[in-house]
Order: structure tokens, then sequence, then C-alpha cells
């Protein structure tokens, strides 16, 4: 069937080449239009309740995600010159298209009682216009007077000081946030310049804006690295120019379609995907690399360049479309999970493995035929001295030390099992960052200055209509007590409430006196009343209003809590969240109030477990679905245990590294099994699908059955997996930790795994399906 298929692809080599190229033109257009994606809450179903939670919020509150943080430390900020250009920055800030609104210092508002209209009225603490050192001081006096503020926009002991910028959610959700996000930067760093004070930015906007530009950036440079790396390691092996183009003219073509991919299943580029076009290109090279050498024997044997790739086709044509399907299935799995990340990224990948094989198929042999034969010094690769070496190596370690083979794997795989229990599971928002990324460094300023800027919002549900008029201090004693527990601890901000807003009228009722900034108790709550009808004393723009406002619903029914708070990773948040779990139901009776937890770090903690969880069960799955392959293609259940030992082991064998080396499972690393399964396994179908072939019945021995098998595909292994480990550790130079890591602990796996099967797996097929007696030493 396969030498047939090889005669049809040379018959209309033309037609198939033409079809092909028209369609990768195709494809080229719409990869060409692929877009980012900018959505973070896309790991968690839609059916999940948490992810129904954070929609509802969404819905009645707005997006919780908004806030662009600008901070600095300086003792200078309430001098004349750099105050005033401060409230020019935050005036210019606020022109920039796609910002909302902003909260500052320069635009603090405070609260002033009104006596003849009984009303309190918000006043700016600082007044327009150009201010004098008398004004800005007088101002500072009044603000530093405001409990509300405390915390929230300064931290009085260190001198930090900080500005809140609300970014537009359709800007958030487009491809112009990179260019907001870029102005604001621009002008806050052109004040810092100017007045020599250091500048701080986090906030999901900033964080999320400025990976997905990082994503975008290194999905390029990723993919180039691997090409030339990939180009200049098949110069070396095959000296020969029409090789190495033709190989780089596949995985370009299988690239191209992968990007079409994703813009024609209506997806965008996320972190996982972005990682397809460089795996494409790591797993397209060997194709070419096991049809190349197959047509390069087969030449040297016939003499016959038409012949020669036909038995290139009919040998190596089977293996490769169950090497295809095996790498496939490692991802396409992921399509099995809840998770819509992971599910993209499995259906993508899946898909362009496989469409790998038929433009290897098709391009490969119709390319070769116009090609003139190969010359002698395009196969002397065929008779490396130093590889024949090895290989003889093998052989005797094969036949001759199979105990030290077996001890030796039964001590390492105990070893990292030993490590795997050393395992943890924890991931934090920033933590593929290194330590010294401006990113990081910025969110740690926050976090020891203003205890962190991730969001987490309370929702307090009366059940009712009007629910939050009823039993009114009731309820805000409760939110006050819920808040006063939230800031004690040591990984969260002051909370922002109704509660505070009515602490803060409560001053203003007193003249402003901050020993008063407190709830109302029953003697004043009275007298207070007819004050609490904010009004903005003809400013549309009052912050306080806003901000107050912003914290109850329509319907008078739910109010919200809002809380920042410090990046403390998904193995701590879960024991926080309960924790505070456990307050709300002490404060809050189920029977007449329901609590909601939500907001932004709990879908970032939902997403992770469930990447991580559905990462974990495809590799369960893409293990027993090779299995069911190898086991039809070989059907033989002794061969399907040989093949499958030397490819469980290097994955026992990385997972104990990472438990030694202190790698944690987060979404970016427990990739890196599935990834390294559906490779590696690659080597073993191409050593058994030979191994099969070079059986000649005739009571052959197996050692030598074995030996012939080492030397017919020995080589091809070795020069396959140099190009995976090579493509591979390009990873390592990524600015991401967990793309690192993919690139080193990867590579680490394909060295076991071609070690396990040109060694173990040779010693196994030998002791496990020899007949007694027919096995001699070599010496």
């Amino acid at each position: 069937m396969w030498y047939k298929l090889g005669s049809f692809v040379l018959k209309y080599r033309l037609a198939l080449i033409t079809l092909l190229l028209a369609a990768t033109a195709f494809m080229g257009y719409h990869a060409s239009k692929v877009q980012m994606s900018y959505d973070f809450a896309r790991a968690i179903p839609t059916d999940n309740p948490k992810y129904l939670d954070y929609i509802a919020f969404k819905q009645q509150f707005g997006e919780d995600g908004r806030l662009l943080v600008i901070g600095v430390q300086t003792d200078r900020l309430f001098t004349k010159d750099v105050f005033n250009d401060y409230r020019r920055l935050q005036q210019q800030l606020k022109n920039v298209p796609g910002v909302e609104d902003i909260l500052g210092i320069a635009g603090a508002a405070n609260l002033v009682k009104n006596d003849s209209t009984e009303k309190l009225e918000a006043r700016k603490v600082f007044p327009d216009g150009e201010l004098d050192q008398m004004q800005i001081d007088s101002g500072k006096a009044i603000f530093e007077g405001l409990p509300f503020y405390k915390g929230f926009l300064y931290n009085d002991s260190s001198r930090a000081y900080l500005m809140g910028l609300t970014i537009n959610k359709e800007v958030l959700g487009s491809h112009r946030r990179t260019k907001v996000v870029n102005d604001i930067l621009q002008l806050a760093d052109a004040f810092g310049n100017r007045h020599q004070i250091e500048m701080h930015y986090s906030g999901l906007p900033l964080i999320r804006t400025q990976m997905a530009d990082r994503i975008a950036k290194e999905m390029k440079w990723l993919l180039v690295g691997s090409l030339v790396l990939s180009a200049v390691i098949l110069l070396v092996f095959f000296r020969s120019f029409s090789a190495m183009l033709i190989s780089l003219a596949v995985v370009i073509m299988g690239v191209i379609w992968s990007v079409a991919t994703i813009q024609l299943m209506d997806y965008k580029i996320t972190l996982l995907n972005a990682l397809i076009p460089p795996l494409i290109v790591v797993i397209g090279i060997p194709n070419c690399i096991y049809f190349l050498n197959k047509y390069h024997i087969s030449y040297n044997e016939t003499g016959v360049r038409n012949e020669a790739i036909r038995t290139m086709v009919s040998k190596m044509g089977i293996v490769t479309l169950f090497c295809n399907i095996s790498a496939a299935i490692g991802f396409a799995v992921f399509a099995l999970t809840k998770s819509a990340i992971l599910k993209e990224f499995g259906v993508v990948a899946g898909l362009n493995i496989m469409m790998l094989f038929f433009i290897s198929l098709v391009f490969i042999p119709v390319t070769l035929s116009f090609l003139p034969p190969p010359k002698d010094r395009h196969t002397r690769y065929l008779e490396n001295k130093w590889l024949l070496a090895v290989l003889d190596r093998l052989e005797i370690w094969s036949l001759n030390h199979r105990r030290v083979i077996y001890i030796t794997a039964i001590v390492m795989t105990a070893v990292a099992i030993a490590g795997m229990t050393r395992l943890k599971s924890e991931g934090f928002i920033v933590d593929d960052l290194p330590k010294t990324d401006r990113i990081y460094t910025d969110l740690k300023f926050f976090e020891h200055h203003f205890k962190g800027v991730m969001p987490l919002e309370i929702v307090v549900d009366t059940k009712q209509k009007n629910g939050l008029r009823k039993n009114t201090m009731q309820l805000f004693e409760r939110i006050d007590s819920l808040s006063r527990y939230i800031s004690s601890r040591p990984e969260m901000a002051k909370p922002l409430s109704i509660a505070e807003g009515i602490k803060f009228a409560r001053q203003a009722y007193y003249d402003g006196d901050s020993s008063n900034y407190a709830l109302p108790n029953s003697f004043d709550i009275s007298f207070l009343s007819g004050y609490l009808n904010l009004k903005g004393s003809g400013n549309e723009n009052n912050q306080l209003g806003k901000l107050v406002s912003s914290f109850m619903d329509d319907e008078k029914r739910q109010t919200r809590i809002s809380v920042s708070m410090q990046d403390v990773g998904s193995k701590r948040l879960p024991e926080i969240l309960g924790e505070i779990k456990d307050r709300t139901n002490q404060y809050f009776d189920s029977s007449h109030y329901h609590v909601t937890l939500t907001g932004s770090s709990i879908t970032f903690l939902e997403g992770s477990t469930f990447i991580i969880n559905g990462l974990k069960e495809s590799i369960f799955w893409a293990f027993l679905l090779i299995a069911l392959c190898m086991l039809y293609l070989f059907k033989s259940a002794r061969i399907l245990l040989c093949s499958l030992i030397p490819n469980l082991i290097p994955l026992v064998i990385t997972a104990g590294i990472m438990g030694w080396a202190g790698v944690s499972l987060k979404p970016s690393t427990v990739l890196i099994f599935s990834v390294a399964l559906g490779i590696a396994i690659d080597i073993t179908i191409r050593f058994l699908v030979n191994y099969k072939q070079e059986q000649k019945g005739n009571g052959q021995l197996q050692q030598d059955i074995v030996i012939e098998t080492i030397h017919s595909t020995g080589i091809s292994i070795i020069y396959t997996s140099l190009v995976l480990i090579a493509g591979f550790v390009i990873f390592c130079f990524s600015g991401f930790g967990g793309t690192k890591s993919l690139g080193w602990l990867t590579s680490l796996t394909l060295v076991v795994a071609t070690i396990t099967n040109l060694v173990l797996l040779p010693a196994l097929l030998i002791d496990l399906t020899r007949k007694p007696g027919n096995v001699k030493k070599l010496s």
C-alpha cells in the first residue's frame, strides 16, 4: 500500500505540489489575521460556579481588574515644583484615551458639612490651579487628617504614594491596550525623570498587557531561533543545502498552517498556544530527518532516484504516521479537559501535528523527484565512524550487561520516585518572570508599601430589594467587623466598602475631626442621617461620590467589599479564602445574607487548579491512547510492555528532578510531561517498527535482530534526538520561567528517553521476546 502511495505521489506530483502550495497560501492569508488574547479567565469552564460568580459580579459591578497603579516613594512630593507637576501628570493621564477615571492625592476629595443645606458636600482637598507652598502644606494637613485614604493612597511611615487609573474595559479587551499602557508609562516616566524620582507600575492591566506583548515577541524569536538552530544542525548532518531547505520548507508550512488554524477556529494567541509554532518546528524536523535518511540509504542500495523515493515512502510512511499520531495524541488529549485555553491548545496542536505528516508526505518526495540524485558527500554521514563506534558499544551493553542496565534503571527510578514526593503544586500570577524583572520588582514594591494590588471582591447579598436600607447600621457593623479582620492580615490591604464611606461621613459631620472616623452610634445616627445623601457641589467628576456609588447595585440589594492583596500563590490563597469564609459565616447569618468571594485572584486560582488537574488527566489519557496505538501497531503485549517502560522511566526521572530541584507543578511546567511523552514515544515507534521489519523468520537469533535494528535506526535516532534536544534548548532563553523549565526539562527527558530506547529497550526485547537459549554473548 505504502509503496503504491509513493508511486501515486510521483505520478501526480505537479498537481499535489500545486494543491499544497495553494492551500498554504490560503492559510498564510488567514495566519496574518491572528490576534492576541487579552481574556485571562478562560482557563475556567464556563459552567464552573466560581466562573459564574465572577461573571455575575462583573455584570453587577463591572470589571474588577481594571486598575493600573502608579507608585512613588519620596519625601519631596509635597514640595511646590514636584506637587504641581504631579497634579499636571494626573490631568495628562486622565486625558489619555481609554483612561476612565483616576484616584490620586492631587484630586482627593474631602467631605464638608453644610449646615444651611444639611448636606455633606465633596470638595477637593487641593484647590485647582497652580498652588504655592502654603496652599500645598494646608492641603497636605487636611489630607493626612483623613483616615479614609490612609493605607489606600499613601503609606505615612514609608512616604510611598499611589495613583490608581481605571482603564476602559473595551480597551482592555483589545489590542489598543498596549498603546494606552505605553502612553501612561511614557507620561509617568517623564515626570520621574524630571524630578529624579523612581516610578513603579503594577495592576492587572499593566501585568497582563506587558505579559501578552512579551508572549507575542517571544513567539517570533523562539520560532526564528528554532529554525536557525535546526538549519545549522541539518546542514552539519546532511552537508546538503537542498536537504536543509526541504526540511525548513516543511516546518515553515507547518507553522503557517498552525497559526492559520488558530485564526480559522476563531481562537487567539495565548501563553499556551503561542508555543505551538516553535513546537511544530521541533516536531516537524524529525519527520524530515527520517524521510531523508531512508531516502539516502535506499539510494545507496538501488542507485535509482525514483525507486529510492518509493522505498522511502513505503518504509517510513507507516512509521512517520504512527509517530505523528502518538505526538498528536500527547497534545490532543488537552482537548478532553474543561479548560478553554487547554482545549484550544490541544485542538490546534493535535490537528497541525497530523497536518505535518501530510505536508511531509507530499512535499518531500515531490521535491526530491525534481532534484538531482544525492552525491557521495550527502550520504557520507551514514558512515560516521564516531557514531558507528557508539552503536557498537550499545550492542555490547545490550547483549552482555543487561543486569547492570536493569539495576541502574531501578536505582535511578527509585531516586526519582523519592524526588516526586517533594513535588509541590503552586503557581503565582507573575512567578514565570525572573525575580529581577521590573514587573516583578514593582509588584513587590506595592506589596511592601500597600499590601498588594491583586483584586479580591466580597459581595454581600441581602436577598431582598432595598435590603441595604433595612437594618442599615447592623449591616454596616458586620461589614466593618469583617473589614477590620481583613486589614489585620499581613497579606491584605484595608478593604474599601460602604462602611468606610459612612465613617468618612461621620468624621465630616464632626467637622473633620479624625478621631470621629468611625461608624455612627445610636446617638448620632439620627442627626447624621440627613447628611448622608452625598452631593458633588456641582463637580460631576467627584471621586468620592463615584467611589461610594460603585459599591452598591441599583436595587440596593447587594454591596461589595473590595480588597487588594498580595500575590500569595495558589497554595496559600485557598487557606486565606477559607479563613475569610469562616469569618463571613460568623458575621453574616446565612438565612438573611449570602456572601460570595470572587474576583480575579479567585479566577486565577481556579484556572490554575483546572489547568494542573486537566494536564494530569491528559497525561493518563495520552499514555492509555498511545498504548492502544502501540498494541494495534505491533499486536504483541510483550512488545507493548517493552515500549512503555523506556518511556515511563524518563517521565518519572523528570518528575523526580523537578522535586529535588524545587520546580513546582504549575500550568507551564505540567505541560512538560505530555509534550515529552508524545515526542519521546516517536523514538520507540521508529525502533520497534524497524525491529519488526528486520524479523525475517528462518530461526533468526534474537540478538542478531536487535543488532541490525540498532544499526539501521541508531544513527537517525541520535540525529533526531540531537535536533529535538537543541530545539527545546532554545526555550531555555525565554523570559518566562515556565517556558525555560519546558525547555531544559523536556530536553532532559529526551536525553534520558534516547538512552533508555537505545540501551534499555534492546535489552528488554532480548529478554522479554526471545526463546530460551537463543542469545549468545558478544565480545
